[in-house]
């Protein structure tokens, strides 16, 4: 059995998105490269992806943006089993049809809810994962209605445009508990 992987936002094809976030590539075709070549070196062929949203970018507005979509492509490149959540940008034209908008996975004891926009969360639940937000922030505590939940931002550029594992999301979720003086989770 492989290992449990998450990681959203790598807008593979997109150019302006290299500016818009300052991610350190010249190109799309540097970044979509280097992208690949992180998520292989930590990802095995057993392993499972969570994907949650904006795997590429197809834009309709003819602003220059985007390539006609090689999705299949990119995808035969990757190791691991992915699982695709919709994101912002996963529509029909860009090849990721994925119907799953939010969903519930159980991992080292823990219910983790896995949506890709944080606005999204589920208070319901101690930890929740997302993308969306790019490099404004790594992780933080929700609170809505009298609840709290740590939602902890899984998108390539806050973690070096690496796929993030669970063992390093359950790291983060520890960091931000104690900071705030708040029990720790110990897993199963």
């Amino acid at each position: 059995m492989g290992k449990t992987w998450f990681t959203s936002d790598t807008h593979f094809f997109h150019s302006n998105i290299i500016k818009y976030c300052g991610r350190p590539y010249n190109n799309f075709d540097e970044m979509n490269n280097s992208i690949i070549k992180k998520w292989n070196e930590r990802i095995k062929p057993e392993d499972t992806v969570y994907f949650l949203g904006d795997f590429n970018f197809k834009s309709g507005s003819g602003r220059g943006e985007g390539e006609p979509i090689k999705v299949q492509e990119i995808i035969r490149k990757l190791n691991g089993h992915i699982i695709f959540i919709k994101g912002n940008h996963d529509g029909d034209s860009n090849g990721i049809k994925s119907p799953i908008k939010a969903m519930v996975i159980e991992l080292g004891g823990m219910e983790i809810f896995c949506t890709h926009d944080p606005a999204d969360s589920n208070n319901a639940f101690k930890l929740n994962l997302c993308g969306h937000v790019h490099e404004k922030w790594k992780s933080r505590i929700d609170v809505k209605h009298g609840m709290r939940t740590v939602i902890i931002n899984c998108g390539v550029d806050v973690w070096d445009f690496y796929p993030v594992s669970l063992e390093e999301i359950l790291d983060e979720y520890n960091y931000v508990l104690k900071n705030k003086g708040l029990k720790t989770y110990r897993g199963k």
